[in-house]
């Protein structure tokens, strides 16, 4: 059926015009709902009595609120509240998103309308929709949505503001407030939604971690450096770890304080580390099972460094490759398994010779897959302590490797540890 004869019945059936049906329907099917679902969903939001919307909002405690609610009514009190662009059926839009909480929970929430929210406040917001976002309920506030500010403030067992430690800090994390000191940073030029665009990119640190940043609108107090206070940031996933982003709605300034940048590191064994789905800055164990294929002299593309086989860029074709070494270690600690991806420097270090001896050694054995024999017999069965950055997709679990280093442990204290837990 047509997407007109869909919107005529969905008119004819709710008594509305069929030109306003009919581009709700549009919007929801561009956004890849379903058809049935998408009317369905507009049958809630005209109020069809046959699909129960003719009824208001049930009003529900925020822990009651699940994946099955369409439409629920809410009490609670905003916790954290920030501006946000992003692009939305080719429009760019801006939103209003945080964290809504009452004496039972916390959920997020996104506005797509200015509501005039503030932290700190009690509302109420009538005809809230909900969503699933990463497996979880959020509210939408839209132009369907009746909000009220309540005078009586509601008593919540949390924090209002977004104010955090590095380490805190989660994948979807919103409106967030921190105080950090510049690690890294460096301006590069990136192929932007809207064409080239320069942007800041590196690392913060403060007395509980580090993690990345990208920042989206250059701020001269990140790009100068040292101690800067953050507000109105937002978290999201980077090749496997949560990174901050700080965007044009986002308030950066100098801190008169110096920030002391935590120099440990998070230690866990291989399994926990790859459960967690990512982690910043963590220190692992174990013994090197294997030297994968792709190891030892390798050829880099020229415009965008990829890894290269026989000449061949999958992005840029035929091209003539620069030589550089690299190592893909199997580390096992018993509990898991991860790759552990070396550079060229520490590479160097466990071949025990530079770039040119790794040429000079392939040319002599016309076959540079020695280099990469040499350096499995250097490092295959022993036991390192890596520490690195640990990224979890599809394709397994990668710890692009800042330190790789035997392990001076006593493996007989360690297994005598071991047993003491087993057997106390």
């Amino acid at each position: 059926m047509e997407l007109d004869n869909h919107a005529e019945d969905l008119a004819s059936d709710l008594g509305i015009d069929k030109e306003e049906v009919k581009a709700d329907l549009q919007n929801l099917v561009e956004y890849s709902v379903p058809i049935d679902e998408a009317k369905q969903s507009l049958r809630r939001k005209y109020g069809d009595g046959s699909s129960g919307g003719s009824s208001a909002p049930s009003s529900k405690e925020i822990a009651e609120i699940t994946t099955d609610d369409s439409n629920v009514t809410v009490t609670g009190v905003v916790l954290t509240t920030g501006k946000r662009s992003i692009r939305y059926q080719g429009d760019d839009h801006v939103i209003v998103e945080g964290r809504l909480a009452d004496e039972s929970g916390v959920i997020d929430y996104t506005a797509w309308e200015d509501f005039g929210l503030s932290a700190g406040e009690t509302i109420t917001a009538g005809n809230a929709g909900v969503r699933e976002w990463d497996g979880e309920p959020e509210l939408n506030l839209g132009e369907s949505t009746s909000l009220s500010f309540e005078a009586d403030s509601l008593e919540v067992p949390y924090e209002t503001g977004g104010d955090a430690q590095l380490a805190d800090l989660q994948t979807g994390d919103r409106a967030v407030n921190v105080e950090v000191s510049v690690v890294d940073c460096e301006r590069r030029t990136i192929d932007g939604r809207d064409g080239e665009t320069e942007i800041l990119s590196g690392v913060l640190g403060d007395e509980s971690g580090r993690l990345p940043f990208t920042n989206w609108d250059p701020a001269p107090e990140i790009e100068d450096g040292g101690a800067v206070c953050i507000e109105n940031a937002y978290v999201q996933e980077f090749r496997g770890v949560p990174e901050i982003n700080v965007s044009e709605f986002s308030t950066v300034s100098t801190l008169e304080r110096e920030i002391d940048v935590g120099a440990d590191t998070t230690t866990m064994d291989v399994g926990t580390a790859v459960n967690t789905g990512g982690v910043y800055d963590v220190e692992v164990v174990g013994n090197v099972l294997a030297v994968r294929e792709g190891s030892g002299l390798i050829q880099r593309c020229p415009e965008c460094y990829r890894v290269i086989q026989k000449g061949q860029c999958r992005t840029h074709g035929d091209v003539d490759g620069i030589d550089d070494l690299r190592v893909k270690a199997i580390l096992d600690d018993g509990t898991g398994a991860v790759t552990v991806v070396l550079d060229d420097e520490l590479t160097e270090q466990v071949y025990d010779g530079t770039l040119e001896d790794a040429l000079d050694q392939a040319r002599e054995a016309m076959d540079q897959e020695v280099v990469a024999d040499t350096i499995r017999e250097h490092i295959v069965g022993r036991e390192y302590r890596v520490r690195g950055h640990l990224s979890v997709d599809e394709y397994g679990a990668n710890l692009d490797a800042e330190s790789f280093a035997e392990s001076e442990d006593d493996p007989t204290v360690r297994a005598g540890a071991f047993l003491e837990e087993v057997h106390p």
